[in-house]
């Protein structure tokens, strides 16, 4: 009796917390069947440390490989200067590299599908690392413009197995919340690479701009190698059953939802500068301010919307393209005064990164058969989106005047809520099939 509640007692103390990983040899056999509670405890506490490491290299992955794309942005005159050609001419590194993503967006994630996930990762790294390399020390525009758009072929591969590995490293309830760590690393590398590159760039070098890609993709590397597990693909999806999800409605109802969503998204976004200067009226360094805001609301965004997809994500759906269209409106009437603009772009910066995450999610959970496709889709979207979207408003302030960028967004929102509509409906439709075999 007394030895019963010894162990009782005991195993009080262990929910309270602390005595199971500090079990004593002593105690360990006095109470043997707390000995397997033990090696669970660590096994779960080993599981729980690999996933959380895991999502951490996959989210500094991400950075390093938008910050690549992204971050040549602030230094366009430097490399004009540096190579001897025009600023257009210099903005071929950014297009050509944008280019190439949206080319390899829906082929290569499909291409590398059934080869062991860790490999690909390190040639993907490997690439960009060597890439980056090049870039510093060539003085020859066009091997600039090859070591620019050679490692773009495999930014999709990577950046869709990030999203599918985190996702695949938790529980089906955490996928959501893991998936938005790997945003954060998007918008980070959009938010942070562009100045950080140019400061480093403006105070000592272009080489030293350039060798910022290069020290923080070569890190992921040294640590991808070590920590991340081999991924060999248990069941290797063949090409025809990956590509038999654009049968279904639904993921076409994402497609369109994304591409419209993005460029909604984007079209504004890419003349908020020219927004903010001539409706607004501030000075320049006002506009980086509220840019750089708006940045890193884009990070709060990813982390709310992990939390609110995992509880309720059809309502996430329908909430983001009535909230973007309730704060374009905002921007379309309350343009001139700086305060109130302040907050709507602190707040379209939180919806952004909150329509990302989600917008990924649309795409994954309309075809979870084929993840790796589904996210080369989810980039195909979202830059076709982008392209579009910012052609759309560009011709509004052709023909208009800046002012009217927006109403080129506001289009895009209210087409996309028709679509997230028919797509709830196609998804209820699949549902409800599926209930009726299974009966």
């Amino acid at each position: 009796m007394m030895m019963q509640r010894g162990a009782f007692a005991f195993t009080r103390n262990c929910i309270w917390g602390y005595h199971i990983r500090n079990l004593s040899t002593k105690e360990m056999l006095r109470f043997p069947d707390l000995c397997s509670t033990k090696k669970k405890y660590m096994k779960n506490k080993f599981k729980l440390n690999s996933s959380t490491l895991l999502v951490f290299i996959l989210t500094t992955g991400v950075f390093g490989i938008i910050n690549t794309e992204m971050g040549v942005i602030g230094i366009l005159p430097l490399i004009a200067e540096n190579f001897q050609v025009t600023v257009p001419e210099a903005g071929w590194t950014v297009s050509i590299f944008a280019l190439v993503v949206a080319i390899s967006a829906p082929i290569t994630p499909l291409l590398f599908s059934g080869i062991n996930r860790k490999k690909v990762m390190i040639l993907a790294l490997g690439l960009f690392t060597l890439s980056n390399i090049i870039s510093m020390m060539t003085t020859n525009f066009t091997v600039l413009l090859i070591s620019r758009a050679l490692p773009a072929f495999l930014h999709p591969v990577y950046v869709s197995m990030a999203f599918t590995v985190a996702a695949a490293s938790v529980s089906k309830e955490k996928a959501p919340k893991a998936v938005a760590k790997v945003f954060i690393g998007v918008s980070a590398g959009m938010v942070l690479g562009v100045p950080v590159t140019s400061y480093i760039a403006s105070e000592v070098s272009y080489s030293m701009g350039m060798l910022f890609f290069t020290v923080v993709n070569a890190l992921v590397l040294v640590a991808t190698i070590p920590f991340v597990p081999s991924m060999p693909v248990k069941e290797k999806l063949s090409y025809g059953t990956q590509l038999s999800v654009l049968k279904k409605k639904v993921v076409w109802y994402s497609i369109l939802t994304i591409t419209l969503i993005n460029g909604a998204l984007f079209g504004f976004f890419s003349y908020m500068s020219d927004y903010l200067k001539t409706i607004t009226e501030v000075s320049y360094t006002v506009i980086s301010t509220m840019l750089l805001i708006y940045g890193l609301a884009n990070i709060i965004g990813n982390v709310i919307a992990g939390k609110q997809l995992a509880v309720n994500p059809v309502r996430s759906m329908i909430m983001i393209p009535l909230a973007l269209l309730t704060f374009y409106i905002g921007v379309f009437a309350l343009g001139e005064w700086l305060m109130a603009m302040a907050v709507i772009i602190l707040i379209l910066g939180i919806l952004a990164g909150y329509g990302q995450s989600t917008m990924q999610y649309m795409i994954t959970h309309a075809a979870p058969e084929a993840p790796d496709f589904a996210n080369g889709l989810y980039l195909l979207s979202a830059n076709l989106g982008t392209t579009v979207g910012a052609a759309v408003c560009g011709l509004f302030i052709t023909f208009f005047n800046t002012r009217y960028s927006v109403i080129g967004s506001l289009i895009f929102l209210v087409l996309s809520i028709v679509f997230i509509v028919l797509r709830i409906r196609a998804t209820q439709s699949e549902r409800q099939i599926r209930m009726e075999m299974a009966a």
